[in-house]
């Protein structure tokens, strides 16, 4: 008899396909675009080059959620808070 694991980290992150909610609705919007343009312009290259690229979409977007740090640019604050105003002023 198969066995399920129970998933426990609901409340750290919600994930659907191994993505977070937010990154598999781009994925959707991207497969349901991709259907709609195979429906109104039927041909196998059309089907082959949406397969794939949707495909590389999916990738790219597991390995953006399991390395985040590929678009970490900065901290998002600094690394002291002052009140002294900024002058360019040197006093040397």
């Amino acid at each position: 008899m198969k066995k399920y694991k129970v998933y426990k980290n609901i409340r750290k992150k919600a994930v659907i396909f191994g993505l977070p909610l937010s990154l598999f609705a781009l994925m959707m919007i991207s497969v349901i675009a991709s259907l709609l343009l195979i429906i109104f312009s039927f041909s196998l290259s059309i089907i082959s080059i949406v397969v794939l690229a949707n495909t590389s979409l999916y990738g790219v977007l597991t390995k953006i959620t399991h390395q985040p740090q590929l678009f970490h640019l900065g901290k998002a604050f600094p690394k002291t808070i002052s009140n002294k105003r900024n002058s360019n002023l040197s006093y040397d």
